[in-house]
Formats: structure tokens, sequence, C-alpha cells
């Protein structure tokens, strides 16, 4: 069995589990990454950029050699190699619970509960929850979703279908690493700047990989591709500019403005100016379309990889 069938096969093993099963409620594999990058950490830390760098080289670095060596252990089984192939790719894509934890608020809003969301909101995102009324809530789920469909999804089966196990793996470690150190808190400004930037480049492709299915599934197409070339450039952020945008056209909502984290106001750009404000019957819009993206993601990462089989055969 080739390659390609084995990704293909796995991956989508992977994310059937993942919409069954979710995530494992207790020795979750990320949290033990989690565990290991921060025992890293305390032996590295200084505040400089070098140092930083080299956590981000070991953590990194030693998460994909342990993919690689996993792969090169079964490689000889096809059926071993769909199995850890499905495993790695549960192990890392987050769907269901992203999609478990916006519900979650959204029903709390629908029962007019306020204090139930905000205080369920931090298990989603970072924002200032005490800060939003009902309807910032109701944006901040939305605008989460949108991100972390590339972030949680999109972006770790882009670097499977790249590298395989060891790709899935290191994309994981690379977006964890920068939710962990990658903030410009003034313990991480200079120690986290690699893993940001890092960050920044894993998670071009499959940013504009998720900006495009958005558009192409969601309700309004042009009105997607309208607000990501519009809107998407005025984000702070490279990779969650052109995500928001397109979900906020195709949606036909306003996403952006401002937000607070950790007790800093941000005035961020309006995405898709045009659109009308997000209501929480939104909540479940945008995690519907976060599912489509997600299949089709799978789909356009296992052609991809039989096309270049083709062409290098």
């Amino acid at each position: 069995m080739g390659a390609d069938r084995v990704f293909a096969y796995g991956a989508a093993a992977g994310l059937l589990g993942d919409l069954l099963l979710g995530d494992p409620r207790r020795g979750h594999p990320v949290a033990a990454f989690g565990r290991a990058a921060a025992a890293v950490e305390r032996v590295l830390w200084r505040d400089h950029r070098g140092w930083g760098a080299a956590h981000t080289a070991v953590c990194v670095g030693g998460t994909v050699a342990l993919g690689s060596l996993a792969a090169r252990c079964v490689r000889s089984s096809p059926a071993a190699s769909v199995a850890l192939t499905g495993v790695a790719t549960w192990a890392v894509v987050g769907g269901t619970s992203l999609a478990r934890e916006a519900r979650t608020i959204g029903r709390a809003l629908e029962a007019g509960d306020v204090e139930a969301a905000r205080a369920r909101l931090p298990h989603l995102c970072g924002r200032d929850p005490q800060a939003l009324d009902a309807d910032g809530i109701a944006r901040a789920v939305v605008e989460s979703v949108a991100e972390n469909t590339s972030d949680a999804v999109v972006g770790a089966l882009v670097w499977g279908a790249v590298g395989g196990v060891p790709g899935l793996l290191g994309f994981r470690a690379v977006n964890t690493l920068d939710a962990m150190v990658g903030h410009k808190s003034p313990r991480y400004r200079r120690y986290g700047w690699a893993s940001a930037r890092l960050d920044d480049v894993a998670g071009w492709p499959g940013a504009r990989l998720t900006a495009v299915l958005a558009a192409l599934t969601g309700p309004d197409p042009r009105g997607a591709v309208r607000a990501w070339r519009a809107d998407a450039g005025r984000h702070p952020s490279p990779n969650a500019g052109p995500v928001e945008a397109s979900f906020a056209g195709a949606l036909g909502v306003r996403l952006g403005g401002t937000l607070s984290y950790g007790g800093r106001v941000e005035h961020r750009p309006v995405l898709n100016g045009g659109g009308r404000a997000v209501t929480v019957p939104d909540i479940e819009r945008a995690v519907r379309l976060s599912r489509r993206v997600g299949w089709l993601a799978l789909g356009v990462g296992a052609a991809a990889r039989t096309v270049w089989k083709g062409r290098r055969s």
C-alpha cells in the first residue's frame, strides 16, 4: 500500500475517531507534550531569543523524531501504518472538542444563562469573559471556531499530507508551543519569539486552505472572497486574518472589533463590515461550516498526495 493510501485511510479513521470519541478526558497526548515542554522550559528559560529557539528546537525536533521513528518501525506493515496514522490524527485534531465547547456555550446563551456561558468561554479561547455580553460571547465563539478550524484540524491535515505521522505530530507540537509561550507577555516576549514565528510559518498553508474551503462551502461564497480580499490583511495575525475574514463573509456576519485579553484591551479591525452582528444561532452555523471544511481538507490532502505520487512515478 502506497503512502498516499496510508494517509487517506489513516487520516479518515482518525477524523472518524475524533467525531465518535472526541478527546480523552485523561491522558491526552497533547497534554503529555505540554508537560514535557514545560519541563524543558524550566531548564532552558532565559529572557533571550536564542534560548527560546533552543526550546522550540528541542520540543518540535524531538516530537518529529519520535514520529519518524514510530513510522519507520511499522512501515513494513500497511495495516500498522494505517493504524498509526489514524491514532496520530485522532491525537492531534480537535474538531469534536471545538464543536462541543462552542455548542455548550451556545446552549447556555440560548437559555439566557450568560454567567454559565462566561464561565465556559475560557475553555475555548483566552478572552476576558466578564467584559462580554451575550452577543460579545457569541462573536468570540464564532471567531474561535473559525481560527481553530485551521489550527486544530486543517493545519494538521495539511502537514500530515506533506509529512505523514511526523508532519501531524510536528504541526501539533508547533501549535501547542505557540499557545504556551508564543504570546507577548513580559516573560515570553523574547523567549517565545521563535515558537510564535514558527507557528506563523507552519500555519500559513492550512489557514489559506481553510479560507478557500470556507468560501467554497459557506452560505455566501462571494461574500467570503470579498471579505477575505478586503479585510484579511488588516488583522494582526497573518493566519487568523484570512480564516476569520472568510468565515465572516461566508456567514454574513461582522467579526473583529474591540476585545480584551488578560486585562489588555485590543482594538482590532472589523472583518466584513457590511455584515450583521453575530447572534447566538450563528454559533451552530459556524460549527457546521467548520465540520464541512475539516472533511473537505482531508479530501484535498489525500488527493494532493495521490497527484504527487503520480508525478514522481
